[in-house]
């Protein structure tokens, strides 16, 4: 009976792996590059691809055989080394909670280094200002479109809104912008202890210019409150200062709200009883630079008296002076 792998005489020994064929490497002087095991073997010195990390060596008898070069790998490690892989990509993906670190462990900046609570309040934050952005410009929109069903419709809203903060006055830009420096003046009839007296004219402009001049934040009732309660009037009546409409009587009433209101910052000795204003108009001079000549005289426009009534005054003024009538009834 012959005997495989080395079993029966070495002329009749089988060839232990007929598929095997030992190849060799050039080594570096170009011979074969071939290494002996402590039994004498040669081992080829290139990867022969056989399963199992085994290269073709031959022994001592010339018969080829196996030897194993390296650990062999466990059947289960390629599946552990992707479980792991994947463990790590979905730890790096989730961003780890709240750590504020990226990947590389570099710190993340804006929003994204934020822990997850403030990101949900600047998130609504940033949503909030948004959405009042929006309606800002919105209501800008129809306050400045062209006259149409939509701002018929909601123009008290939408005057709401503009008036006085965002007020769009585009008189600079007109075709002819103004030209002229337009003052206000009051004088009024004052009956106090000693008679009746008028007092001095009084610059309302002049005392709107000194609140605003210097002032970072100037108020909205000193830049627009008696300017455009000024041009309220000029439109509502003519050069004989008689009333073209029906808003005549409104516009009248309203400026001498306006006046006694100013009024009502000064102690006159007395019960303001009538009231006279006047616009000075001066025109705005030439610069040094120009040869141009323009008169910058005043120009007066005077209204004639208006008798006060309880109606335009203020509200304590008014309660004070109803209850001095009441008195005087008595």
């Amino acid at each position: 009976m012959v005997a495989d792998h080395g079993g029966g005489a070495d002329s009749e020994r089988k060839v232990a792996w007929p598929e095997a064929v030992s190849r060799q490497a050039d080594g570096p002087n170009g011979g074969t590059d071939t290494g002996t095991d402590q039994g004498g073997d040669e081992i080829s010195g290139r990867d022969t691809g056989e399963p199992g990390g085994r290269v073709p060596r031959q022994d001592a008898g010339g018969q080829a055989g196996l030897k194993d070069v390296g650990r062999e790998v466990s059947p289960h490690a390629s599946a552990d080394a992707e479980a792991a892989a994947s463990r790590d990509a979905d730890a790096d993906a989730d961003g780890g909670g709240d750590d504020l670190h990226g990947t590389a462990g570099v710190p993340r900046s804006g929003i994204a280094g934020l822990s997850r609570s403030y990101q949900v309040v600047a998130a609504l934050a940033l949503s909030v200002i948004g959405v009042l952005a929006a309606i800002h410009l919105a209501m800008v929109f129809l306050h400045v479109a062209p006259s149409n069903t939509l701002t018929k419709q909601h123009s008290e809203a939408i005057d709401d809104w503009v008036y006085p903060e965002f007020e769009q006055n585009w008189k600079l830009f007109a075709p002819n912008p103004l030209q002229q420096n337009i003052a206000v003046h009051v004088r009024a009839d004052v009956a106090g202890a000693d008679g009746r007296r008028t007092t001095p004219w009084m610059s309302l402009s002049g005392e709107d210019g000194e609140a605003i001049r210097g002032n970072l934040l100037p108020s909205h009732v000193d830049q627009n409150e008696l300017r455009r309660g000024w041009d309220f009037y000029l439109n509502s009546h003519d050069s004989e200062n008689r009333s073209n409409g029906m808003r005549g009587d409104l516009s009248e009433r309203y400026i001498r709200r306006i006046v006694m209101l100013r009024l009502s910052e000064h102690d006159y000795g007395g019960t303001v009883e009538r009231i006279q204003v006047r616009s000075a108009v001066r025109s705005v001079p030439a610069p040094a630079w120009s040869e141009e000549k323009i008169n910058t005289r005043p120009n007066y426009r005077v209204l004639p008296w208006w008798t006060i009534t309880s109606a335009d005054l203020p509200e304590n003024d008014a309660a004070a002076r109803a209850s001095q009538g009441e008195e005087t009834d008595k």
